[in-house]
């Protein structure tokens, strides 16, 4: 994966971030944000991303949020100097308006084999508040994260009661019992990715459903994928647990990934 994760540029409602600026973001943590790859002015899913930016505004602050604005200030941070990047769009409401912090940190790029893009996942007890709002705060989803690369994986697999699984703690989870795609149902953020990429896969032969999953359940699956704004990568170990790396699966799912259109900011 190739990211220096450096944050090359900020800004809030469209001029440059100063430290009387940052003292918000900094210190108040309600909001919320999605994170997008641009390539070359074009994002995909971008009506989901402005759609998910609209619907928390309105749940957290009490108002909707133009897709027109949010889209002239990508355009704008990006400039000319951006063709490739990973932006972040933040909303909070320092005076009970809705403000954009808007971030530019180089494009993530994962490795083509599926087989150098695989991660290994360890669950742990937690399940996000709020989930279905990509909201800020997440020191536990943070914590986590650092605690199982710390153990030597790359990824938190958030779980609940009697094992529940509901989503990584930055990705969506599927798995594969050798017919259908099956993906918890468990309270999760649903993801751009995940809703770009699971309607696509019945017409790559894989039917697909929602239905509980718990760590229980986990040998009667033959494979499993993750997938977040980065793409879709195949899952190799879940616990002391490994799953082969099914080909054929990772090309079917890449595939229905790759189909989605790029749209312009």
């Amino acid at each position: 994966m190739t990211s220096t994760g450096l944050v090359q540029r900020i800004e809030i409602d469209g001029q440059p971030a100063t430290a009387a600026s940052l003292l918000w973001p900094a210190l108040v943590q309600t909001g919320h944000f999605t994170a997008m790859q641009v390539r070359g002015g074009r994002v995909r899913g971008l009506d989901r991303h402005l759609a998910r930016l609209d619907a928390a505004t309105r749940e957290l602050f009490g108002q909707g949020l133009d897709g027109e604005r949010v889209r002239a200030l990508i355009r704008q941070i990006l400039r000319d100097d951006f063709p490739a990047a990973t932006v972040r769009v933040y909303v909070h409401a320092p005076d009970g308006e809705p403000s954009l912090m808007l971030t530019v940190r180089p494009p993530t790029e994962l490795p083509a084999a599926p087989a150098e893009r695989a991660q290994s996942l360890k669950s742990v007890p937690y399940q996000r508040p709020f989930p279905h709002i990509k909201h800020l705060g997440g020191f536990a989803q943070a914590h986590h994260i650092e605690l199982v690369r710390r153990a030597g994986y790359d990824e938190a697999l958030l779980t609940g009661p009697d094992g529940a699984i509901s989503e990584g703690a930055i990705t969506n989870i599927a798995f594969f019992d050798g017919t259908d795609v099956v993906w918890p149902d468990a309270p999760h953020l649903s993801g751009i990715t995940m809703q770009l990429v699971e309607p696509r896969l019945p017409a790559a032969g894989l039917p697909t459903r929602h239905a509980p999953v718990t760590l229980a359940d986990l040998p009667s699956y033959s494979a499993a994928f993750v997938t977040n704004a980065w793409g879709v990568r195949p899952v190799r170990r879940i616990d002391d647990l490994a799953y082969g790396i099914d080909e054929e699966l990772m090309e079917r799912v890449s595939a229905a990934y790759d189909e989605v259109p790029w749209d312009t900011v």
